[in-house]
């Protein structure tokens, strides 16, 4: 689950990382109000769930209340179009009014986890204000990395470590290291999946402060976290995976044209690949897991049907819980109460396939059975016109 930056920056404060002053703003009267609240200068921010707000101009500095009210009725309400938005963009419907800070220094600070290891890795740089993507790619060792064991958090050894590996300087380190400390104590208190402050500044009083905070928490670990579910902003997510979610249906939307249902997720990204392969492009990722019903077929195909862009639909069933005669009926069940009329291209094989077939067969719809997956994406990518 992603939560917004003024959202971050307040779990963080509670494990003790240092953040600016700040207020969140729906309204223009608001963003005003939270200017004059924390008086003179302060930084008008959109709030979407994407990286170079800046950039796109969704963040503005106002010198003071007046003048954050000009601003915030520029940015309140407008399309911001940023790298990660994509070109249809997001409506910025909150903004983060925060104290302006003496900066000296950006750097960068983030935690992930390292699958080679199984073990979350804290990353530094002094590239703060940066992509850090772009610093792996041209100055990878600009990058330091620590381990942190599983139960035992960030020590301060390490902490220091990085601290000065990074230049902050010795009166500032020990601030500096606290931060760091506190913020692996949050990622793990929290299961999050990725924590980054970028930038994470010195100020020029030696201070630090998390400038902007990202924060992704797992969807599996909510169970753990009930007071954080209303942190979620259905506005920033895509209207079909929303959709998706309430049905137990693992969903994300693509750019391509061919619609994908299957049951596991190494089956989906083998079958993204083989469209791929064919020439093709995926519309979607969509799982509709081991054990789904009739309904919930019916359903993951209502939400693929959704999708304008779909002109063929591939589903690729591996039947073991999810038998094959199970999924041929929710099939036609789908396909008849939603009258669907695009091309269907079926791969089935395993438990009851033969009783599956037969189904689709006997069905009266003109479902085309492929005999194995190449096949099958060669078929409806060649439908999907």
């Amino acid at each position: 689950m992603k939560i917004h930056e003024y959202q971050a920056k307040a779990l963080l404060a509670r494990y003790a990382v240092p953040v600016p002053r700040g207020e969140v703003a729906y309204t223009v009267d608001e963003a005003e109000a939270a200017a004059k609240k924390i008086g003179g200068s302060v930084v008008v921010k959109a709030q979407i769930h994407a990286g170079g707000r800046g950039k796109g101009g969704g963040v503005k500095v106002a010198k003071d209340a007046a003048d954050a009210r000009v601003i915030a009725e520029k940015i309140l309400g407008m399309t911001l179009i940023t790298h990660q938005t994509g070109p249809e963009g997001r409506v910025v419907k909150r903004l983060l009014i925060e104290e302006t800070l003496p900066i000296e220094k950006e750097l960068y600070l983030g935690i992930v986890l390292d699958r080679a290891t199984g073990k979350n890795t804290f990353m530094a740089s002094a590239e703060g204000g940066m992509e850090i993507e772009e610093v792996a790619a041209h100055s990878p060792e600009k990058i330091l990395k620590e381990t942190i064991e599983p139960g035992m958090g960030l020590q301060p050894f390490q902490a220091r470590k990085l601290a000065f590996g990074i230049g902050i300087p010795g009166a500032v380190a020990n601030k500096a290291a606290a931060a760091m400390m506190a913020l692996a104590k949050a990622t793990e208190a929290m299961d999050a999946t990725l924590a980054e402050i970028n930038p994470f500044i010195l100020t020029k009083d030696g201070n630090v402060f998390a400038l902007d905070a990202k924060f992704n928490i797992d969807d599996n670990a909510m169970f753990r976290h009930k007071d954080l579910v209303e942190l979620r902003d259905l506005n920033e997510e895509d209207p079909l995976e929303v959709e998706a979610s309430k049905f137990g249906l693992n969903y994300i939307k693509l750019d391509g044209n061919v619609a994908c249902m299957v049951n596991g997720a190494g089956l989906a990204m083998a079958t993204m690949d083989i469209i791929k392969y064919a020439g093709g492009s995926p519309a979607n990722f969509l799982d509709v897991g081991g054990g789904a019903n009739a309904e919930q077929i019916k359903n993951a195909f209502r939400i693929l049907l959704s999708d304008t862009a779909v002109k063929a639909v591939f589903i690729n069933i591996f039947g073991g819980i999810l038998r094959c005669d199970t999924l041929a009926t929710g099939v036609v069940a789908a396909a008849r109460e939603l009258k669907v009329k695009l091309p269907i291209v079926v791969r089935m094989e395993g438990t009851n396939v033969e009783a599956g077939r037969q189904i689709l067969k006997d069905s009266g719809f003109n479902f085309t059975v492929a005999d194995g997956m190449l096949d099958g994406a060669q078929k409806v990518v060649g439908l999907a016109v």
